[in-house]
């Protein structure tokens, strides 16, 4: 059992918003339809009480709660469990075979290479872009005024400035517009899942959202190998950037670099994902934060003692750990990956579920977080049940997966985070906006739909 406060379950108490899990059995076209307008409307609410629920949706399904059993799929038998078809199918236009969608031999050169990018050194570099782009969130929120401010929209610019910056170094050779409304439209429609999906069509037969929002995902690929010759022919800037460490990257087993097409397909992959995944991570604990005036204002407390009217940056970090138990706590109740999906390859057994060739495996991370034999009061917003890491079970808490395919950018991403949310809370006193709650809905990441709208008065 995690940690948590001594607080109680009580009806009385307001709970963070939560999507009423399915308690009914559902065919085919209904998932499919629920699917469609939100993953989550297909996770069972047994699956926030039991280690493992199965069934069949046109194919055979399991999804696994255990963590043991999690182990040994994220851990021990990684190769038996490559990522899903459909998963593959709806990431693949945007981001080709970078590290998110290669398997085997093809994964393990790249992840060589690429883990030295996101070194503690790399990462703590780079917080200074950070730092500037908190201080400049921290500036349009000031000059908003009395008014209320959609802290979605604006962690989403906050935190592509962030990205484009250390990707590209701001130089003016991706159009930061194009690529942004590209991402966009890409989740909004190629991003749902088709029903030929469902049925379990054969990867040949045209998805046609897929195929239609392809094309700005196209027109992107070929500007970021534009901004890739470019820049190879230029050379490396003073502060190397994402780009300039994976240029002068090399596998230290094969030797080998990479080319043009899997320069960019990584660097498109952590552009989609570290934008996206932190801006949510964000919106979702400043909206926890002002429903919860007690934490905010011992989040305040530390931030103000700490920067003393400026913006967080890296040698901060370890002097902020409250603001950074927000941020895990945020990760448990809304993760930005609310599902992981794999395909089973052999035969196995999971806390008693009899897996065969080919069935889809799913780990459910949002009913993971709010698992009752896993979590004290789990739908409760508590930042201290994170006090002390080693009491969680390790496979309990995943929202940047685990084993040898855990997120490469976590490190960076947390870092982002706590700069961001340390800066504006010692700035601002975020109050909900009311009768404008967000609802958690899941295409491919959790959003909370509607955005997140609250009130910033000065501090």
């Amino acid at each position: 059992m995690c940690p948590s406060t001594n607080i109680q379950p009580d009806e009385d108490i307001r709970l963070p918003v939560r999507v009423p899990l399915v308690r009914e059995e559902l065919g085919v076209l209904r998932s499919f339809a629920r699917m469609r307008e939100n993953v989550l409307n297909i996770i069972p609410e047994i699956a926030t009480q039991e280690p493992v629920v199965s069934g069949r949706t046109a194919k055979r399904w399991h999804m696994i709660m255990d963590p043991p059993a999690i182990r040994r799929m994220l851990l021990d038998r990684v190769d038996d469990y490559p990522k899903s078809v459909v998963t593959k199918n709806l990431l693949r236009p945007a981001v080709g075979e970078s590290l998110f969608i290669a398997e085997g031999v093809h994964w393990r050169w790249q992840r060589r290479l690429a883990a030295p990018v996101f070194s503690h050194r790399n990462v703590r570099n780079l917080s200074g872009v950070m730092t500037a782009a908190a201080e400049r969130s921290a500036e349009r929120i000031g000059q908003a005024g009395p008014r209320a401010v959609n802290l979605l929209d604006e962690m989403v610019k906050t935190t592509f400035d962030v990205i484009s910056e250390v990707t590209f170094s701001g130089d003016g050779s991706f159009d930061r517009t194009s690529i942004h409304r590209a991402i966009d439209a890409y989740i909004a429609d190629a991003g749902r899942v088709s029903l030929l999906d469902v049925l379990g069509a054969p990867d040949w037969m045209p998805r046609p959202a897929r195929v239609l929002s392809t094309q700005s995902m196209e027109q992107m690929r070929r500007d970021a190998d534009d901004a890739i010759d470019a820049r190879a022919a230029r050379g490396p800037g003073p502060v190397p950037d994402l780009l300039d460490l994976l240029l002068a990257g090399e596998d230290p087993k094969s030797k080998r670099r990479m080319n043009v097409a899997e320069l960019r397909d990584n660097l498109l992959t952590f552009i989609v994902a570290g934008h996206e995944t932190t801006a949510l991570t964000l919106a979702w604990s400043f909206y926890l934060c002002a429903f919860d005036p007690t934490v905010q204002e011992r989040a305040r407390d530390e931030a103000q003692s700490v920067l003393r009217g400026r913006a967080a940056t890296g040698d901060d970090l370890d002097h902020l750990p409250y603001i950074r138990q927000i941020v895990e706590e945020a990760l448990r109740l809304y993760p930005p990956a609310g599902v992981i999906s794999r395909t089973a390859q052999k035969a196995d057994d999971l806390s008693g579920a009899d897996i065969r060739l080919g069935d889809t495996v799913m780990i459910p991370i949002y009913a993971l977080g709010r698992h009752k034999l896993l979590w004290d009061a789990p739908d409760q917003f508590d930042p201290d049940r994170f006090a002390d890491r080693k009491a969680i079970d390790r496979y309990a808490y995943l929202p940047f997966g685990d084993g040898p395919r855990i997120c490469i950018g976590a490190s960076f991403a947390v870092q982002e985070a706590v700069i961001i949310l340390a800066t504006l809370l010692s700035r601002f006193r975020f109050r909900p906006v009311p009768g404008r709650d967000p609802k958690p809905v899941m295409i491919l990441t959790l959003r909370p739909e509607g955005g997140v709208w609250l009130m910033a008065d000065p501090a």
